[in-house]
């Protein structure tokens, strides 16, 4: 079992307790403006800055307004930073100055925690990409050749990365069905959620140079999660030759909590067995495995859809930092990159509506009599995970909420 604090109403199994410390960015009501770093720790957040000053610690990189020149400084630092923050919530000595920067989270504002740099999405789900495929190339392979030979991806949009909680607003654009003679313009008819795992990069590399599978760990800095809002049918039409592009970059959710990867040592598991051998820069059969074991919950409405298990897929976070910077690319402080649409291989175990209601033809029961077969407006869509922990305890990751709104026309 995970130390003890002094927290009140915090167990040592608690999903925010002293094993977990997510980091986020807060501000008060009666200083909207004032952006601080914040730690999770029960059903509270830590004024991480200001109990540094109070424990007589030195305090810069957390006084910042978002978690970047922290994230720049590298593992050393977050390791360090980590443990000064465990100490001083799990010795008493400690009480009597840090106790007056906690504050009920739910009297305070969260915000993005970090500033973006690049956003990419894969698509790294076996069967997330084997139901797509079966509904849209019904009569060929339901994976494309390269699929088990690299983790496909494409680039998104940073600037429309938003916090949890922040309005989705529905996309216009073209989109052509197969039976219209034209394409056609206006808001987006069939809009899904991805239930997704976001990983956040602190330290930045060499243009020129990849990163390694065993390097993983010191550029990424932690793991949240993700919702990549999907226009399917502007997608569907705009997709071919080159990828996603409008029916993605509308809108991308973020939660306000990103979880240390030393919160998740307990987490940690190896892939499925795969049946294509990889390239030597993608092998990761003798390195320490980096599969994570994240119990993800999709609610529609208050109502749960489904329970996607994070375990099975098929690419781990770390070959798709590897093949990201493959080319030479360089990673930079904020880069996010998500895992892409978790699946399971049951119908309440996808993280798709459109996974969920076979592209419409069954439609998600809602128990006020309603059916959903794409989001309506209105509807607010949720996305929780745990992952396991010391001692039986619960890793939270929180959760990332967002409701959709009419389109601006």
């Amino acid at each position: 079992m995970s130390a003890q604090t002094w927290v009140e109403n915090v167990t040592a199994d608690s999903a925010f307790g002293v094993h977990n410390l997510p980091y986020g960015v807060f501000s008060a009501p009666d200083r909207p403006d004032e952006r601080r770093i914040g730690v999770a720790i029960g059903e509270y957040v830590l004024d991480v800055g200001a109990a540094a000053r109070a424990a007589g610690a030195p305090s810069m990189l957390l006084d910042a307004r978002s978690l970047n020149p922290l994230m720049a400084r590298g593992r050393a630092a977050w390791s360090a930073t980590r443990a000064a923050i465990s100490s001083w919530l799990v010795d008493p000595a400690h009480r009597p100055a840090v106790e007056p920067h906690l504050t009920p989270v739910s009297e305070v504002s969260l915000h993005l925690p970090f500033d973006p740099a690049d956003y990419v999405d894969f698509y790294s789900s076996e069967h997330h990409a084997k139901n797509l495929g079966s509904m849209f190339r019904p009569d060929a392979e339901a994976l494309t050749p390269n699929w088990k030979h690299l983790p496909i991806g494409y680039h998104g949009r940073s600037g429309s990365l938003i916090v949890s909680g922040t309005e989705v607003v529905r996309p216009t654009g073209q989109r052509k069905a197969p039976h219209d003679a034209a394409p056609t313009f206006g808001p987006c008819r069939r809009l899904d959620f991805e239930a997704e795992v976001g990983f956040v990069v602190g330290t930045s590399s060499r243009l020129g140079e990849p990163v390694a599978l065993a390097d993983f760990a010191e550029h990424v800095f932690g793991v949240c999660l993700v919702n990549d809002w999907s226009a399917r049918d502007i997608q569907a039409w705009e997709y071919v030759p080159l990828g996603p592009f409008l029916g993605k970059s509308f809108a991308t959710s973020v939660s306000p909590w990103i979880v240390p990867l030393d919160a998740l040592a307990h987490a940690r598991v190896r892939p499925p067995t795969r049946d294509v051998e990889p390239l030597p820069y993608l092998d990761d059969r003798d390195t320490e495995p980096w599969g994570l074991d994240l119990a993800l919950e999709v609610q529609v409405n208050g109502q749960v859809m489904s329970r996607p298990p994070f375990a099975g897929m098929y690419w781990t976070a770390a070959q798709q930092l590897a093949h990201l910077t493959s080319n030479g690319g360089r990673l930079r402080t904020g880069d996010l990159f998500a895992s892409g649409t978790v699946s399971g291989p049951e119908r309440d175990t996808v993280g798709s509506l459109i996974e969920y209601s076979w592209n419409g033809e069954q439609p998600f029961k809602l128990a006020d009599g309603g059916e959903r077969a794409f989001l309506e407006d209105g509807d607010v869509v949720t996305i929780g995970a745990t992952a396991p922990g010391p001692g039986g305890a619960r890793v939270g990751f929180g959760e990332v909420s967002g409701r959709v709104v009419a389109a601006r026309t």
